[in-house]
């Protein structure tokens, strides 16, 4: 039974609500929110023509299903669940969904810790941001280490030292772990922090020179000095961030650029006053029109996470009271959303507005390349169509220990990083290439069998013929197909633009010159896979040496792992120790010393 949108609008409640635009199939096609149901429902079935998307929508609905809300508020936040479950293909969503970077201060503990942080902030403590970027957040964690010597080391690496580590000898920490610095006076050094991080450098650089006096006047030149130091320090983070006294509040200054179909909101970050730069999103338009696919970004954006105290934007929305008095009970204090503002947020604005046109152009231009890139690929590699998904995989190990094999994925838009995947190899030889890449392969391939993954066009490996061939036989034994195998060997002085592509059922391997647009992608495609395999390793080589290994000592317990390491300063000081040294420590008998030496010098 088709759709009559004629007696459907008839029995329409007037009530705020909800309604779902639902395929022939069930899918959900679009979900929107309305004040007045009947009224937004009828613009589209009655009236005035609707924009080519919005009519291939319509064109391909089913039924609507209506939900009718006590307010416009509840029905804002049933918008928002559903548009996060179903992720309708018509509605506004965000594509990256990644948390932003904070900065903590465990300020609930005698000897507060200073950390880059990401995640759910629920931790006891202080958080500061959110940054645009992991770059942004660290450069501010290093300038502050440098100004007020604050720790940045975990609370198990704190516990556990008997003498200041390399962070104290760089003049980087104040040796809290042993106690180099009092109380009191840390406290101090973590209030100053939060002044800065606050926005309030100049109110801090004030009290700094009173304190500088005084400690003249006492004669402790060497504090003096140090106070001195802080306030040049203040100073030059001041006029490198170009700190504004406009306002004391937390802004976002929100902008909207759409160009040929597609859209760019930047948003720019103001926290106490200090411009903490921006970051772009490119949401998927739908059916929405320039307001209205601002309002969907504004409340798929801040409902999901901390909002700050204003929020301007560079043109109306209809939605922007309503969003604001969620906001407000969610945050627990008045959250503003402004348009049309003057004087210095006027400025954030324009600013946001530059960013999100050349963050739009950028993309279009970097999808250009990557577009011609995908067809050279393709052409060069024999596949029967321009690749949309290509995997590639590396296998890095140090003399076959701790082995992880990496997959990174690439289409279109470039690096698709969420993605990515690493897989630790496990019950093979040690330096066993082949195996390792065999195993990798079967346990990625399998899941592509059961449809949990997309198939690729292409799969590379970093390798030659014999790692061409492991793959050939995985997706053979899988009875795959469909799939572009390739292996990319390095040249002979492994220099750059010398790589031979060797593929399945050629005999010779195909060489591309070296401004080859193929090329210059699977170098880089390449590149990342050797990366994020190296990265994956390491991480996980670490974590066996410097938290692993002493476990795997029989009869060495937990109480006595820490005090081997309290004695001596960390798992390096163990290691350098001899079997006289460790017998020393209580509770380490010559036998236990023995086999703690032993495991330490294996294979050494």
């Amino acid at each position: 039974m088709s759709f009559d949108p004629k007696s459907f609008l008839a029995n329409v409640s007037q009530r705020p609500g909800i309604y779902r635009m639902m395929g022939a199939n069930g899918e959900v096609l679009y979900v929107g929110k309305a004040r007045n149901l009947k009224n937004r429902l009828s613009s589209y079935f009655v009236g005035r023509a609707q924009s080519a998307k919005t009519m291939a929508m319509l064109a391909q609905v089913a039924n609507v299903e209506v939900t009718v809300t006590a307010s416009e508020t509840e029905a804002l936040l049933l918008e928002y669940n559903l548009i996060k479950q179903h992720k309708p293909r018509y509605n506004v969503t965000l594509r990256d969904d990644k948390s932003f970077p904070y900065l903590y201060i465990s300020t609930h503990q005698e000897y507060p810790r200073i950390s880059f942080y990401r995640g759910s902030r629920k931790l006891p403590g202080r958080f500061f941001g959110p940054y645009p970027n992991a770059r942004a957040t660290r450069e501010t964690l290093q300038l502050l280490q440098k100004l007020f010597l604050l720790r940045p080391c975990s609370d198990s690496f704190f516990a556990n030292r008997s003498r200041p580590c390399l962070q104290y000898q760089i003049k980087r920490c104040s040796g809290p772990c042993v106690r180099l610095i009092s109380p009191e006076d840390y406290a101090q050094d973590v209030t100053d922090a939060i002044k800065v991080l606050e926005g309030r450098g100049a109110e801090l650089v004030e009290d700094l020179a009173r304190r500088m006096e005084q400690a003249a006047e006492q004669l402790e030149f060497e504090r003096a000095a140090r106070l001195r130091d802080q306030i040049h320090g203040i100073k030059s983070i001041h006029a490198a961030q170009a700190v504004t006294r406009h306002s004391k509040h937390d802004i976002d200054a929100v902008a909207l650029y759409s160009e040929g179909g597609e859209h760019c909101v930047s948003i720019v970050f103001v926290r106490g006053g200090r411009n903490l730069g921006s970051t772009n999103f490119f949401p998927r338009a739908g059916v929405a029109e320039a307001g209205e696919l601002l309002s969907g970004f504004l409340g798929q954006y801040y409902l999901g996470r901390e909002a700050p105290d204003e929020i301007v934007i560079d043109q109306p929305v209809e939605d922007a009271e309503v969003l604001a008095t969620v906001l407000s009970e969610r945050m627990g204090r008045q959250v503003r959303i402004r348009a049309g503002v003057r004087g210095v947020r006027a400025r954030w604005l324009e600013m946001a507005r530059t960013n999100a046109e050349h963050g739009l152009k950028m993309r279009r231009a970097t999808a250009s390349t990557t577009t011609e890139q995908l067809a050279a690929v393709g052409e060069a590699l024999g596949a029967p169509a321009v690749p949309q998904r290509i995997e590639c995989f590396d296998v890095s190990h140090t003399m076959g220990e701790r082995t992880v094999a990496s997959c990174v994925v690439f289409g279109p838009q470039g690096a698709l990083k969420s993605d990515y995947r690493r897989f630790n190899i496990e019950g093979l030889t040690p330096g066993d290439d082949y195996g390792a890449l065999r195993q990798a392969l079967t346990r990625r391939y399998a899941r592509i069998k059961k449809g949990e993954v997309p198939l690729p066009d292409v799969l590379l490996i970093d390798g030659g013929p014999g790692q061409l061939a492991a793959a050939v036989a995985v997706l053979e034994e899988l009875e795959i197909d469909g799939v572009t195998v390739a292996a990319v060997a390095k040249g002979a002085d492994r220099r750059p633009g010398q790589e031979r592509l060797f593929l399945a059922h050629h005999d010779l391997p195909t060489i591309l010159p070296p401004d080859s647009p193929a090329l210059h992608l699977i170098q880089r495609i390449r590149d990342e896979a050797h990366r994020f395999a190296i990265a994956g390793h390491r991480q996980r080589r670490a974590k066996a040496r410097t938290q692993s290994i002493l476990e795997t000592v029989p009869g060495l317990g937990p109480s006595r792992r820490r005090e081997l390491l309290r004695q001596f300063g960390g798992l390096q000081g163990v290691v350098r120790a001899g079997v006289e040294d460790l017998e020393k420590v209580h509770g380490i008998s010559r036998k236990l010393a023995e086999a703690i030496y032993s495991t330490l010098h294996a294979g050494g």
